[in-house]
C-alpha cells in the first residue's frame, strides 16, 4: 500500500501499512455502533456521558489534530518539499481550516447552545482525527509516487479537486443554513429549508461525503478510500438518526419527499 524507493520494509513503512489494514477494518463495525448507539450531542443529547463544554469548543479542540498535527508531521516526509506534494494536501488543510477555526467561531456567537457537548465524545473524535492526519499527511507528503505523474494522474486528480470544491460548498452552506436557524430560532430547533435541505434532512453530511469522495480521488490510494468509508460509516446512521428525529418531532408539518442523507435514494 505504500511505495518505497528501498527493496526491504523500514519500521515506518510497515507501522504504516498496518495502520491503513486498520483504516479498511474499522469502518463496519463503526457503521453497527453508530447504526444502534447515536452519539449523544447536539439533538440527541443525554445524560450519562460525562462532563460537557460549549459546543464551539468542542469542535475546536477535537478537530485541531487536523491542523497542527498535519503541520507537524508534512515536513518529515521525503516529498515535503515537492510543489505536487503541497497541492495534494492543500484540500484537506482548506476543509479542515474551516472546521477547526472558521465553524467554532460561527457556532460561538449569536444564541445560547441548546445542548453542551460531552468531553468524552470530543476525546474520541480527537483521537480518531490523530490517526486520519497521521495516514493522509503520511502518504501524501512521504509514501505516494510522484514519479509517475501522466495526463490521467492529473485528470484524476482534478476531476477529484472538483468533487471536493462542490462537496464543501454543500457543506459549508448547509452548515451556515443550520447556524442561522439556531440563531433565528433562539437556540431551539426548526425545519432546515433551502439549498439540499429541500432533498434530504442533512445536506451537510451529504456534502461532507461528498468531499471525501473528491479526496479519495485527488489522492488516489488506499488511506482516501480508508477516510470515505468512514465518514460514510459515521455519517449515514447519524443521518438516519436525524431524519427519525426529525419526523417526530415535527410530525406531518416535515416534508415527507426528503431523504436522510443522500438524494432521491436513502
Amino acid at each position: 500500500m505504500a511505495s518505497s524507493s528501498s527493496s526491504s520494509s523500514s519500521p515506518d513503512e510497515v507501522f504504516f501499512h498496518y495502520a491503513v489494514v486498520t483504516y479498511l477494518l474499522i469502518g463496519p463495525p463503526t457503521y453497527i455502533s453508530c447504526r444502534y448507539i447515536t452519539a449523544p450531542y447536539g439533538r440527541h443529547h443525554r445524560e450519562g456521558w460525562g462532563p460537557t463544554i460549549h459546543p464551539s469548543l468542542a469542535w475546536f479542540l477535537m478537530e485541531s489534530p487536523t491542523l497542527w498535527f498535519t503541520l507537524i508531521l508534512f515536513p518529515f516526509g521525503q516529498h515535503h518539499s515537492n510543489p505536487t506534494s503541497i497541492f495534494l494536501i492543500s484540500p484537506f488543510l482548506f476543509h479542515y481550516i474551516h472546521r477547526t477555526i472558521i465553524y467554532p467561531l460561527r457556532i460561538h456567537r449569536g444564541s445560547k447552545p441548546v445542548t453542551r457537548y460531552p468531553i468524552s465524545i470530543a476525546l474520541m473524535a480527537f483521537t480518531y482525527n490523530l490517526f486520519n492526519s497521521y495516514l493522509q499527511t503520511r502518504w501524501v507528503s512521504h509514501f505516494a509516487d510522484y514519479d509517475r505523474t501522466g495526463v490521467s494522474f492529473w485528470i484524476r486528480v482534478w476531476v477529484g479537486l472538483v468533487v471536493f470544491v462542490i462537496g464543501m460548498v454543500v457543506n459549508v452552506k448547509s452548515d451556515m443554513i443550520l447556524v442561522r436557524l439556531k440563531h433565528d430560532g433562539k437556540g431551539g430547533y426548526k425545519i432546515p429549508k433551502g439549498g439540499l435541505f429541500e432533498y434530504v434532512s442533512c445536506a451537510n453530511y451529504f456534502g461532507e461525503i461528498v468531499e471525501w469522495l473528491g479526496w479519495s480521488l485527488i489522492i488516489g490510494s488506499w488511506v482516501g478510500l480508508g477516510f470515505l468509508l468512514y465518514t460514510c460509516a459515521n455519517l449515514v446512521p447519524r443521518a438516519r438518526a436525524n431524519h427519525k428525529w426529525y419526523l417526530e418531532k415535527f410530525g406531518e408539518d416535515y416534508p415527507r419527499s426528503r431523504k436522510a442523507v443522500i438524494p432521491f435514494l436513502y
